[in-house]
């Protein structure tokens, strides 16, 4: 008897909610985007910004998001080795001690409903190694943040692929 299996694949090209053409959602990340340029003011290395958040948006299945960050982090500078290993980095020899443990902080902080405990004090302690109290400040706001923005683009399906450079600001 053979059996036959046949794969789905369904694509969204539009998102179910338009939330850049919605008045409340449009004024709401205007209000974010304000909040957020506050993180500039860090000295959190930007590369370790742009890898916490594709780490992140990898754990939530969040293709806007990394669409938007690989991009970014890409234009930086940011080498394709580097950026192709993000979703391996424990076993990747291509990243610094600090850049470690911004991405275990981005991952407890990310995997929150997994994880009992949430972000352990030996993850907190190893950032806290390498960072400052600005820089974790900015971290875990861009931890946060981060998430939220995933959730949006998640939830309404927001569709990958054609972001550009300087798109959003």
């Amino acid at each position: 008897m053979t059996t036959t299996t046949t794969t789905t694949t369904t694509t969204h090209p539009e998102a179910r909610l338009n939330l850049f053409a919605n008045p409340l959602t449009r004024k709401f990340f205007g209000h974010l985007t304000t909040a957020v340029q506050a993180l500039g003011d860090s000295t959190l290395p930007a590369a370790t910004a742009e890898l916490v958040k594709i780490r992140a948006s990898q754990i939530n299945g969040c293709g806007m998001c990394l669409d938007i960050h690989t991009k970014e982090a890409a234009a930086a500078g940011e080498t394709p080795l580097r950026l192709n290993l993000v979703a391996t980095w424990r076993e990747a020899t291509v990243f610094t001690e600090a850049e470690r443990a911004a991405l275990a902080l981005a991952e407890e902080g990310t995997r929150l409903a997994d994880a009992s405990p949430g972000v352990t004090d030996t993850t907190w302690s190893k950032a806290a190694e390498h960072y400052d109290e600005d820089q974790l400040a900015a971290l875990i706001t861009l931890i946060a943040v981060i998430n939220m923005y995933n959730r949006f683009n998640v939830i309404v399906r927001q569709p990958a692929g054609g972001y550009e450079l300087g798109m959003f600001g």
